[in-house]
């Protein structure tokens, strides 16, 4: 559903696979199946809205893979739309949700 013409579908895709109150305590994919379209359509979708859900995905992974930072990071930066440039700084480093979600053993010091 991500490569879907429609962007209300696209949109509809990345939020259902970054929103974990919309799963319901299931088990979301891992990095591997989602990362790379969602990066994909952080830095090339035409639609705002479509690189503001994906930017959430790409958010879960801050801490475990260094492209996702990145992306972010250039959005944050460089997206023309100020919500999508609002919404990848909260997920890169500094950020409310980034320091949020900072793993307990990265906070602590403790491997």
């Amino acid at each position: 559903m991500a490569d879907d013409p429609d962007a209300r579908v696209r949109a509809a895709a990345f939020h259902a696979l970054a929103c974990d109150r919309c799963k319901g305590g299931t088990c979301a994919p891992g990095a591997g199946q989602v990362l790379e379209p969602a990066l994909r359509h952080l830095t090339c979708d035409p639609d705002a809205h479509v690189r503001a859900m994906a930017a959430e995905l790409v958010g879960k992974f801050v801490h475990t893979d260094g492209r996702a930072v990145t992306a972010l990071e250039i959005s944050r930066a460089q997206d023309p739309s100020p919500v999508v440039r609002k919404k990848a700084g909260w997920f890169t480093p500094g950020g409310t949700i980034y320091q949020r979600t900072v793993p307990r053993a990265q906070v602590t010091g403790q491997p």
